[in-house]
């Protein structure tokens, strides 16, 4: 199984190779990011990242449902480990 985690294209560049690269934020955390595999992404689009490489695009709605779960098993764990589960 692998976690593939959205985040939203800041800016997009080639490096020197000539492969589109973007920095994505990840809920404010900066990454830079390969985007060979969306050639249609655009900056303001949400991306769906494992390993360093954008693997699909998904819209906001989908990545703000992403988002939501994430916080809930935030949530969950941090209730766990405090003896609330």
């Amino acid at each position: 199984m692998c976690l593939g985690i959205p985040g939203e294209v800041l800016s997009i560049e080639q490096n020197a190779a000539g492969i589109a690269m973007g920095k994505v934020s990840f809920g404010g955390i900066v990454r830079e990011v390969c985007l060979a595999y969306v050639p249609d992404v655009q900056v303001g689009d949400y991306v769906i990242v494992h390993a360093g490489f954008a693997l699909n695009k998904l819209n906001e709605e989908e990545a703000m449902e992403v988002f939501a779960m994430l916080e809930q098993m935030s949530a969950l764990t941090e209730a766990d480990a405090e003896g609330g589960g």
